[in-house]
């Protein structure tokens, strides 16, 4: 069998959804557009599976302002996603993202604090003295300051978002199908073709490679070396009896992460670089919630220590191996496949970002609204990273 579609996206979570609204939305492109999902329960994929947050506390100005423009288009999705009266309920609460730090790490957080400062995030340092009397359920005494997202920094309903783009992408013409793409067909300079595993062809003018953890195997069919792999990331939910009014998604500077969420609390923290290997499986260690949550978060706030572990979940972030930022743009090699892999954890919070850039770079050849060419191929290929060093 054998369709043809001027744009085929290969993902249909919130990267790829969010890229098939903004081109199908797009006045100057008036083309075809086809997603495919391997999964349309999504109930494995990235974007369903994490902590579902947004931050401007970035070291990289591109992120920063991924960011910023993200939260703006968050706060009207329902407009923007509308189909008909009714829009996507997202759910966005912006109480704010707080990085700790002790002494060592002060002029760390103090130079990204400038630099955030300089792109407009809307972020504040405060001392010990300070956090303690604004927080005071948090141990402050082994602490030097703390950078605070007064505004534009929270959390939200991923599912509702993800769905939301798709639900508009639809309504705007887009056409999803479920499908595994096993096969990128090259001749030359062009991909003519999608395969899919059960052996229908899609040729193609254009191919967006938004397929996450599976997207190096995607790009390796067409000659190319994506430096993407997936890492496990595992989130616990907690219960505890402790009264944390106002709480924002807190840093620790061991890289232990919490935030409310309803009754209870979720919290998680990245395993150490020599136990990070390559993973596709959902096992949660649950050895971890006594041997290296608990202890920290009850150092952290003393209320913590009657915490209790209610449940926990795995997922996977879809690393850049070379500089843990994105990689936006098409492979010079290739005029028709342009990527949208690597988030490193990042995809959901810049997926209205990278949903624009795409459909600019489809329907126009270049970036309009947001200049996002350091995160192209040439820093890979050249093997000059932009290293995102907030990576949570």
């Amino acid at each position: 069998m054998q369709i043809s579609f001027d744009v085929v996206i290969v993902g249909g979570a919130v990267v790829g959804s969010a890229a098939a609204y903004f081109l199908a939305a797009e006045p100057a492109f008036g083309g075809s557009v086809l997603v495919l999902e391997r999964d349309p329960s999504y109930r494995d994929c990235a974007t369903t599976r994490s902590l579902a947050s947004i931050r401007h506390q970035f070291s990289t100005p591109e992120n920063i302002r991924m960011s910023m423009f993200g939260t703006t288009f968050l706060r009207r999705a329902h407009e923007h996603l509308a189909v008909g009266e009714q829009g996507p309920a997202i759910g966005l609460r912006e109480p704010g993202y707080l990085f700790l730090a002790r002494e060592e790490g002060r002029p760390w957080l103090e130079a990204k604090h400038r630099l955030q400062r300089a792109e407009g995030a809307d972020v504040a340092l405060l001392s010990a003295e300070q956090l303690g009397v604004r927080f005071p359920w948090l141990a402050t005494t082994d602490l030097a300051t703390g950078s605070l997202g007064l505004s534009g920094e929270g959390w939200l309903d991923a599912h509702a978002l993800m769905h939301g783009f798709r639900r508009k992408a639809v309504s705007l013409g887009a056409a999803y199908r479920q499908g595994h793409a096993v096969e990128l067909q090259r001749r030359g300079r062009r991909i003519e073709s999608v395969v899919l595993a059960d052996g229908t062809r899609v040729r193609c003018g254009c191919v967006i490679n938004a397929a996450g953890t599976g997207a190096a195997a995607l790009a390796r069919t067409a000659g190319i070396e994506l430096p993407v792999q997936g890492r496990k990331r595992c989130v616990f939910h907690f219960g505890s009896p402790a009264q944390l009014p106002d709480a924002p998604l807190v840093i620790d500077p061991t890289g232990l992460y919490f935030r409310p969420e309803g009754a209870g609390f979720l919290c998680g923290v990245a395993p150490p670089e020599n136990e990070d290997p390559e993973c596709h499986d959902f096992e949660v260690p649950l050895d971890w919630w006594e041997e290296r949550l608990w202890p920290a978060l009850a150092h952290r706030v003393p209320g913590f220590e009657a915490a209790r572990l209610l449940s926990a979940w795995a997922g996977h972030y879809d690393v850049n191996t070379l500089d843990h930022n994105a990689i936006i743009g098409a492979h010079p090699a290739v005029d028709n496949l342009v990527f949208a892999n690597g988030f490193s954890g990042h995809g959901l919070q810049h997926s209205p970002a990278v949903g624009r850039a795409l459909a600019e770079l489809v329907a126009h050849g270049g970036y309009r609204a947001l200049d996002l060419s350091a995160l192209g191929w040439a820093r890979v290929l050249e093997n000059r990273p932009l290293r995102e060093s907030n990576v949570v």
